[in-house]
């Protein structure tokens, strides 16, 4: 099966094998589509938003999806910051002006930035502990004809997005899924 790296929202690159070393950017884009359904949700004061996503995620058993936006405000931001470890932790109250990701039942990648009451923005890997002060307002688009799944990848030993299409027994195992709720 021929693996799939999502870039943005721009379009897929096929990966490398296992036994290929070239670069992924030296490969040429494949141009892949899959219908779009979208959720709106809405999160209100004291809500973890790092939580009610991943949740949320497995509630609908969403196979492929990313956030289209976000719009909402905190009072305490967890994130992991650029090459670091443990977590970094502001109190106070920030506006969310980005939060973009994939989410998956099979692992999920969400980063995060705010801004101060000065203008000055952070942002970074989205960690529990990030509560909804006002509210949340949250755009999420679900792929129905992929699946993304997290695997090792061998440039730095993290795991990575890897795309494949949807089988057709996952499709049916899906469609089960949804006429049950």
């Amino acid at each position: 099966m021929i693996r799939y790296l999502l870039l943005g929202l721009l379009g897929l690159v096929p990966l490398a094998s296992a036994a290929q070393t070239h670069s992924v950017a030296m490969s040429t884009p494949v141009a892949l589509s899959s219908p779009l359904r979208t959720y709106a949700l809405r999160l209100r004061p004291g809500a973890d938003l790092r939580q009610q996503l991943l949740a949320f995620t497995q509630q609908q058993g969403m196979r492929a999806g990313a956030v289209l936006t976000c719009v909402g405000s905190l009072t305490t931001t967890t994130l992991r910051l650029a090459n670091r470890e443990a977590p970094t932790v502001y109190q106070g109250h920030f506006e969310i002006v980005s939060l973009v990701g994939t989410l998956s039942t099979n692992g999920s990648h969400l980063h995060l930035s705010v801004a101060d009451s000065t203008g000055r923005t952070i942002g970074g890997h989205l960690l529990d502990g990030n509560i909804v002060y006002t509210t949340a307002e949250i755009v999420v688009g679900e792929l129905p004809e992929f699946d993304f799944k997290r695997e090792p990848d061998a440039t730095f030993g993290y795991q990575e997005l890897v795309v494949y299409p949807l089988t057709s027994a996952s499709k049916k195992k899906k469609a089960a899924q949804t006429k049950q709720k």
